[in-house]
């Protein structure tokens, strides 16, 4: 059964966590015991006497405020598909959490309130879903039944996006009237609506077409351990463990090593621990090469027909996340995946405008929840795609050197 990563967005009071409440409850994904202690909590209640919003909103400041402001990552599954949720929260100045939670996703729900229709705050989750490339938007307008369930409201909020997503480079939209109060077109087809003829949110879901997602073109492996066990039963054993970020290895394949720039020919591939025809993204596996090289970890195998870039310099895109202000020359560590390398941010060329996608020059320093162009450079060789090209090898984090926090996305370009 494979794997849905989501995300909900939208603005304060649209209904994020009330609609991951409602598909936990309508498809049978509460425990009875979460039941009763969501019933007895329940201030908000709708027809069922519950308020479906506490479900995601964990945090006791959360439910103090009535928003959300984590990222609260919910489970569910179906019998055609598992379910990976995670509700972001809707205010400006936690759009780092927001870049958070959308970075794994395959598929984003904006939703929008009937009454209120397209506003800033759906042009800036829309223009963060274009910078993340996220591939499947599903517009959910949400409280049709404060809009008297009307098709004309509806369809003007439609137009009205499409506009949006045309100037985006936004494809892959699908739009449902909805009400998570209630539940209508959530998991069962209202019958409120006539009007609208499509499929329930849920059914789109358990449908939605994700397999192109994962890039089997280009070939990239990055050990993450070097297993020697060095025992008399395993004498000779040597094999490079990691994921495969993306790509097909078999047996025979002439592999390039990278940064070191040496070619070899993997001997064996193995996955849950028995040796296998081949491996592909996403599993984990264990790759053998003929050859006798110092590799360790960080470093990648690639096919030769499909070479990344490798440098000690680049350009990316950087939403910063930290209350200290980021300014040219600071120093922090770059985490590549398994690889940590030390890094010097070199220059600050703009800000972005995630409400606009407007340039605007940086006259002081960086701050917490802004979008920057920088260029960095490493204390060493960089093996990477783009993030366009490849998720996988083309986001990184930024470390501090001191606190050891985590202080940035990066998204090279």
């Amino acid at each position: 059964m494979d794997i849905l990563r989501l995300m909900t967005a939208g603005s304060v009071d649209d209904g994020k966590s009330t609609l991951i409440g409602r598909l936990l409850y309508d498809s049978k994904s509460i425990l009875v015991d979460q039941l009763e202690a969501l019933e007895k909590q329940s201030k908000n209640k709708n027809s069922d006497g519950i308020d479906l919003a506490i479900l995601t909103d964990g945090l006791r400041a959360e439910r103090e405020q009535g928003i959300t402001i984590d990222v609260a990552y919910r489970y569910f599954s179906t019998t055609n598909r598992k379910f990976i949720i995670a509700d972001a929260p809707g205010h400006v100045q936690y759009t780092r959490n927001m870049i958070t939670g959308a970075s794994n996703s395959e598929l984003m729900i904006i939703l929008i309130d009937a009454r209120q229709g397209v506003i800033e705050q759906t042009r800036r989750h829309s223009i963060i879903a274009s910078l993340l490339k996220i591939k499947h938007i599903v517009i959910a307008v949400n409280k049709m039944d404060l809009a008297d369930f009307s098709e004309q409201v509806f369809e003007k909020i439609k137009t009205d996006y499409l506009e949006i997503a045309k100037k985006l480079n936004l494809s892959n939209i699908q739009f449902f009237p909805i009400s998570a109060l209630d539940g209508d077109n959530i998991v069962d087809r209202s019958t409120k609506m006539p009007w609208f003829k499509e499929s329930s949110l849920l059914e789109y879901l358990e449908q939605v077409e994700t397999s192109e997602e994962t890039n089997l073109e280009d070939t990239r492996f990055q050990v993450q351990f070097v297993i020697r066990p060095q025992t008399e039963e395993h004498h000779d054993y040597r094999g490079y463990a990691g994921e495969i970020v993306s790509g097909i290895y078999k047996k025979g394949d002439r592999i390039k090593i990278l940064p070191q720039n040496i070619e070899t020919t993997i001997s064996k591939v193995e996955t849950g621990g028995k040796e296998v025809d081949e491996v592909f993204a996403p599993q984990p596996a264990v790759i053998h090469i003929k050859d006798d090289i110092d590799i360790s970890r960080g470093d990648f195998f690639v096919k030769m027909e499909h070479i990344p870039t490798v440098a000690n310099e680049f350009q990316a895109l950087v939403c910063w996340m930290d209350h200290k202000v980021l300014i040219p020359g600071n120093k922090y560590f770059l985490q590549h995946r398994s690889k940590v390398i030390k890094v010097v941010v070199k220059d600050i060329e703009y800000q972005l405008d995630v409400n606009t996608l407007e340039k605007t020059p940086i006259t002081d320093s960086v701050k917490l929840n802004e979008v920057v162009r920088v260029t960095l450079k490493t204390a060493g060789p960089l093996v990477f795609d783009s993030f366009e090209k490849n998720k996988g090898t083309g986001s990184a984090i930024l470390i501090d050197e001191t606190s050891n926090a985590t202080v940035a996305a990066v998204m090279i370009l």
